[in-house]
């Protein structure tokens, strides 16, 4: 479980490919005291396992499911990568509750820039707009942010200068794909509905 606060922005440093999967090695030596192999990292909001630690370097593997069901697979060395460390019991809980299972991959289709702010429009599959509402949460590439509109096929949020300058949001681009994790609440909303109309 994490947050949605990332605590750095690391850098891959290789990638193995090791069919069907890959092996990422993660520059992240702002995050390493206290990891242990076997502990959970949410890299662009996609939780996966420390493998190996190398000084400042961390190891992770990722399978054919989520490579094709995230952003990982298009990764390439030195791609900015965002980090959190998963939550402690007693931690506090600033951004809201993120599973790092990943949803589906968002295409950013408008960039507002409003310096130092910026206004970002994601489409997103027919399929999980319901899932997201006005005010609510979502997590992009990691990053747990507040919606302020929704349409029939997109999203807004609105970044302000730190999550621009501190993850690798401000970075992007139109065109580019980041990993969408839509709140966990809404996902048994959802669920409970249908299961009461069958």
């Amino acid at each position: 479980m994490f947050t949605g606060l990332v605590e750095t922005v690391g850098r891959i440093s290789e990638i193995r490919i090791e069919a069907p999967g890959r092996q990422f090695q993660i520059e992240a030596a702002a995050i390493c005291e206290g990891v242990q192999i076997g502990d959970s990292i949410a890299i662009n909001g996609c939780c996966l396992t420390v493998i190996e630690i190398n000084g400042g370097r961390l190891r992770f593997e990722a399978g054919a499911e989520t490579l094709s069901r995230t952003n990982l697979g298009q990764l390439e060395v030195d791609s900015p990568v965002n980090l959190e460390r998963s939550l402690a019991v007693g931690d506090r809980l600033g951004g809201h509750y993120v599973t790092g299972h990943i949803d589906t991959v968002v295409t950013l289709k408008e960039r507002r820039d409003d310096p130092p702010w910026a206004n970002l429009y994601f489409s997103v599959p027919e399929n999980w707009i319901s899932q997201i509402a006005s005010k609510g949460s979502v997590a992009v590439d990691g990053v747990s942010l507040t919606v302020v509109d929704v349409e029939s096929d997109c999203f807004s949020v609105a970044l302000i200068p730190h999550t621009l300058d501190q993850t690798t949001l401000g970075r992007l681009v139109i065109g580019d794909r980041v990993n969408l994790e839509t709140d966990v609440l809404a996902k048994y909303v959802q669920r409970s509905l249908e299961c009461s109309k069958s």
